[in-house]
């Protein structure tokens, strides 16, 4: 088979997961919800955790 451009190569996250902020109500379930689905084997929970607890705003600017 051939491909009219080269494999695009994507680039692996190295830095540490976000951890969630004390007090924090919605990242508390992100994390409960991130470490079951890590027990689970379910990596693509885990990611979409990951990014909910980068985006997730909080007052103050508090991450």
């Amino acid at each position: 088979m051939t491909y009219a451009q080269p494999p695009v190569e994507l680039s692996l996250r190295t830095d540490s997961e976000p951890l969630p902020v004390a007090g924090c109500g919605v990242c508390a379930a992100l994390a409960a919800q991130r470490r079951e689905a890590r027990l689970r084997g379910d990596h693509s929970t885990v990611s979409d955790c990951n990014v909910e607890l980068r985006n997730h705003p909080h007052p103050g600017g508090a991450a």
